[in-house]
Parts: structure tokens; C-alpha cells; sequence
């Protein structure tokens, strides 16, 4: 219990007199004091109005000293200045005290050295970036509250179990200090183990996790297994489940069902692609369901324009829906280096249209100069679907190898996607470390 401030031995009458008039004056402004009554007082209605004016002073209302009462019985020198003055000195700006104390006014009546240095120096431990205390703590400050060797130690054990870098734990906690109060094996490990049994290796899964430390926070029951079936209701194939989540994880926490309603229904209408189509799309590139439809057209209406059938443009999107994610600026000056300079019909694009996600300045032109100085005549997808290393060599061999479509969600070369995501080009690899590049990318 909070300590409390007498100034001098009272008798008992004398006690009850001052607690009726306290009490009256807290129902004059508007407090509630009926959860006040097993606790001790201040001995002077003067000291409890300080206590009142001080909180309203750092932003609180009446109503916000209503839902916690209790915080009136702190003393103003022995809990609630040191705590304070600590939030203040561990990164909590001044103007934010008020919002702090509100979301969290059991903080009043912590010690300082028992409870919140410990805490501050777990977190610490953590890696957590000392500018970075006072942010972590605005997001979650319940963790001011929890006990060390409890749920915050098991969750970081657990994490760390399963291949998480013990360096990323403090940017994870930056990021959603939430999963340091979730208990492992009602909330972490279910849904680590049901992402798993989808078929994304845990070491991926790790990766992920570092990226994107709120994935944790999903809903597994409400949220994650509904979308996974939602996903499989629109014709994503069970097989292909691992690689959607790891490019676009935020897929297992959206509204899906509404998301894929729009989208599949956008296609249909402008490009006359059916379901299947659809599913193949968002298998290859799943960030495209929370992609702005003005955005999608863009691209679509720039190759519609150059003469190329609806249809045609249809099967080029489905082979390569980053094609619709580029901008059509950069999309307008590798037409006209392929029309202009390379001279090659357009039916090449219809059959490589990963040629858009390639940088004309950095791989297109280069590579495009370095075949004519040879005199090589080849496709595309020779040119462009693959690593420098393997250009040169293809460069200093006596034949053209066979070429080789490859993973069927990689395309194209680095793009950059709406919301930071990144795609790239890709030589020989396997699943596992497909599914690698793709979570560190992102």
C-alpha cells in the first residue's frame, strides 16, 4: 500500500472528522471516493487538494482519477515525485508523464530501487538502447510490473530457442515490447508450431520474427488459422502457404477475406482474370491484396496502350505481377530502350515481363552492350535471370545453356515494393534459402 503523509497523531475522532471532510471535497469536484476507504487519508484537506491539482497539472481528469482512485493515496514526496523524476530520467518526456500515469498509474506506487531499476536493467540486458527505454516503456508500460524471472525471461528463452539472434532481441522489443508479456505456451509456441506446420522452417521463421516482431502479436485462433483457410479458399495451394508468409507476413493479420474479395474482383473486371489466375498472383506476389487499385492501373493502362492486347497483358501480369507494382516512369523508359535500341518484337515481353523489374541503367543497358560487342543473339530471360557471376560465364561459354523458369514467386530483378519489400533475382537455390532471402528482404 502507498505510504501516507500525517501531520500529526490524530485520535480517532479527530480522524473521522478529516476523512467526511476529504471525502466531501473529493465529491465536490467530482471523485468518486468509495474505493478510498480502506485506505489511509492525508490528515488536511489542503494536502489532498495538492495531490488532486498535481495530477491535473500533468494532464489528468477527473475522470481519469476516477477509473484509478487509488493513486490519491500516494504521497506526493515519497511516491509520486521519485517516480517521476525516474520515468523523466530513463527517457519518458515531461509532456508525456500525464499519458504515461494515465495508461499505467500503478506506477505510483512502485519503489523506484525495488522495482523499476531491476526492470530498466533487464530491459537493458536486452540490448535495448538506453535512448530507446523511455519509448518502449510509453508503448508498454505494464512491463514495469512484471517480474523478472517470470514471463518476460521464458519468452526471451523461447525465442532464443528457436533460432532467434540473441542481438535482435532488443530491436524485437523496440519494436513489440507486447511479446515480453505473452505467456510461451499458451500464445508464442502454438503459433510458432502452427506457422511450422505450414512448411516454414524455423530457422526462417526466426528470421522473420526479427523483422517483423509483431507476428507474435497475431490472433492464432480469431486470426491466423481463419486467413490460412481464407488463403486456401482462393485457390492458394497448400504448398506455396510458406513462401506467401514469408514475402508478405503481415497476410496472417489482415482482414483477408474483404482484402481478396476486392482485388480478385478488380482483376476479373480489367483483365478478365479468372480465380485460378488470381491465385497464382497472389502466390508469386502477395503484398499486391494492399496495393491501392489506382496504383495497380497505372502500369496495366501503359501496356494497354502500347498495343498489346488485354489478354496478353493478363497472362503477364499473372507470370509476373510485380510488373504492376513499378513505376510507370521507369516502366516507360525500358519500352522504349527495348523498342528503340534492342529492336525486338513485343510478343518477348508477353513472354518475359520480369523484363520491367530490371533496372535499365544497372543490368539492361550493361548487358544488352556487352552481348552486341559479341555479336549474341538471345532471349530475355538469358540476358537478364541471372547473377553477374553467371552472365560472364555464360558470356565466355561456346553455347547457350538451357534456360530455366526457375521458383515461380521470384522475378525479375531488385524491386522495390510499396512498403519496403524487397524482390531479387535469383541463382540456383534451395527452397530453404529461397525462403531465407525472402524473409531478410523484407
Amino acid at each position: 500500500m502507498p505510504s501516507v503523509t500525517w501531520g500529526v497523531v490524530q485520535g480517532r475522532k479527530e480522524k473521522l472528522v478529516s476523512r467526511v471532510i476529504i471525502c466531501d471535497y473529493l465529491k465536490g469536484i467530482g471523485i468518486v471516493p468509495d474505493e478510498l476507504e480502506d485506505l489511509e487519508l492525508p490528515s488536511t484537506v489542503e494536502v489532498m487538494r495538492e495531490r488532486v491539482e498535481f495530477l491535473q497539472k500533468l494532464g489528468l481528469t477527473i475522470d481519469d482519477i476516477n477509473e484509478y482512485p487509488l493513486m490519491l493515496g500516494c504521497s506526493m514526496r515519497k511516491n509520486v515525485i521519485p517516480v517521476l523524476g525516474y520515468l523523466e530520467k530513463i527517457g519518458v518526456q515531461r509532456s508525456r508523464l500525464g499519458e504515461f500515469i494515465k495508461n499505467y498509474p500503478q506506477v505510483l506506487h512502485a519503489s523506484v530501487v525495488v522495482e523499476l531499476v531491476p526492470v530498466v536493467k533487464f530491459l537493458r540486458g536486452l540490448d535495448v538502447e538506453k535512448q530507446d527505454i523511455g519509448y518502449v516503456l510509453m508503448k508498454y508500460p505494464e512491463l514495469l510490473g512484471f517480474k523478472l524471472e517470470g514471463t518476460m525471461s521464458t519468452s526471451v528463452a523461447y525465442l532464443v530457442s528457436i533460432g532467434v539472434n540473441p542481438r535482435d532481441i532488443g530491436p524485437m522489443v523496440t519494436q513489440y515490447p507486447y511479446f515480453l508479456g505473452m505467456r510461451v505456451g499458451t500464445m508464442i509456441k502454438p503459433l510458432v508450431d502452427f506457422l511450422v506446420s505450414l512448411g516454414l522452417p524455423k530457422k526462417i521463421l526466426a528470421r522473420l520474427l526479427e523483422k517483423r516482431a509483431y507476428v507474435l502479436g497475431y490472433d492464432l485462433e480469431e486470426t491466423v488459422k481463419p486467413n490460412v483457410e481464407c488463403l486456401i479458399s482462393f485457390g492458394i495451394r497448400r504448398e506455396t502457404l510458406a513462401s506467401v508468409i514469408a514475402q508478405y507476413p503481415q497476410i496472417i493479420g489482415l482482414p483477408l477475406k474483404a482484402k481478396l474479395s476486392t482485388q480478385q474482383y478488380f482483376f476479373n473486371l480489367k483483365l478478365k482474370i479468372e480465380p485460378e489466375g488470381f491465385a497464382r498472383i497472389i502466390e508469386r506476389m502477395p503484398q499486391l491484396i494492399s496495393l491501392n487499385q489506382n496504383v495497380l492501373m497505372k502500369p496495366i493502362e501503359f501496356l494497354i496502350a502500347r498495343a498489346i492486347p488485354s489478354e496478353d497483358v493478363a497472362k503477364m501480369v499473372v507470370k509476373c505481377p510485380q510488373l504492376v507494382a513499378v513505376p510507370v516512369g521507369l516502366m516507360k523508359n525500358s519500352y522504349y530502350f527495348f523498342k528503340s535500341e534492342m529492336g525486338r518484337p513485343v510478343k518477348e515481353l508477353v513472354q518475359f515481363p520480369e523484363y520491367f523489374t530490371y533496372s535499365l541503367e544497372s543490368r539492361i543497358k550493361p548487358r544488352y552492350q556487352r552481348l552486341q560487342s559479341k555479336g549474341i543473339r538471345c532471349s530475355l530471360a538469358w540476358l537478364l535471370n541471372c547473377s553477374d557471376q553467371r552472365f560472364e560465364e555464360r558470356l565466355q561459354a561456346d553455347y547457350i545453356e538451357t534456360e530455366s523458369a526457375g521458383p515461380s514467386f521470384i522475378m525479375g530483378g531488385k524491386l522495390e515494393l510499396p512498403g519496403g519489400e524487397i524482390m531479387s533475382d535469383v541463382d540456383e537455390e534451395s527452397d530453404d534459402e529461397i525462403l531465407y532471402r525472402h524473409t531478410v528482404s523484407l
